[in-house]
């Protein structure tokens, strides 16, 4: 995609228009690409990365503020830290068709390094420093709320959390209790892909089932399942 027709996918799909448009070139410009084109000004996008970063940090954090009023401080930072996980920027990169926007090197071009995660995950954090620098927090909110926190609704940040210690710390806040973990099911599905249903008990009492591809995930999703009929009530 040329840089032209990016930044017009960019106004089309999120409302966005850079006013410095230095800034965007910037935060999509890996190093190999001005090292092979010397005449061209510019930076790479690692300092905008850096701020990025930190932007990243306080809009989370606002965000889960806000949603959440009744989260304690031990909830709000777990889902914090699994919201920030760079591992996760590579596939908002994806989404956001970021990747489509990176100049690049011919010989990182030709070694795929568009789809490379860790270049996706920094190209991320320097497209938000950019977008910052340029229009403000509430510019990056609006970003965030199309691309990012419309994940929250869905299952895509459970892999960074650890729902299992989270319900041992709520059940035994009050004193020890027996929790247990028991594989009721496993059934065989199509290209030798297994699905397992796993309960979770307290002192013999199930409190929840979950399902997953492995065991270790079926138990994960008993113990979110559990979670939220204990906050529910």
């Amino acid at each position: 995609m040329s840089q032209d027709s990016f930044k017009q996918y960019l106004l089309s799909e999120f409302n966005i228009q850079f006013n410095n448009e230095t800034l965007l070139l910037e935060a999509l410009t890996q190093r190999n690409y001005l090292n092979e084109h010397p005449d061209e000004p510019g930076r790479d996008y690692q300092r905008l990365e850096f701020l990025g970063d930190s932007v990243m940090q306080v809009s989370v954090a606002e965000y889960l503020f806000k949603r959440y009023p009744n989260w304690h401080e031990g909830q709000l930072t777990e889902m914090r830290i699994a919201m920030v996980q760079t591992r996760s920027f590579a596939h908002f990169s994806r989404v956001a068709h970021l990747n489509e926007g990176i100049r690049l090197g011919k010989g990182e071009e030709m070694s795929g390094a568009r789809d490379r995660d860790s270049l996706l995950e920094d190209i991320w954090e320097a497209f938000i420093g950019a977008l910052y620098l340029d229009q403000g927090f509430e510019a990056v909110r609006k970003f965030l709320d199309q691309t990012l926190f419309a994940a929250v609704d869905t299952d895509f940040f459970d892999r960074f959390i650890d729902f299992k210690s989270r319900l041992q710390e709520k059940l035994q806040k009050n004193g020890a209790v027996d929790i247990d973990y028991r594989t009721e099911n496993e059934q065989q599905l199509y290209h030798n892909a297994q699905l397992f249903e796993a309960s979770v008990s307290v002192d013999d009492h199930e409190l929840a089932r979950g399902t997953g591809k492995s065991i270790k995930d079926a138990e994960k999703a008993a113990a979110r399942a559990a979670l939220k009929l204990l906050e529910e009530k």
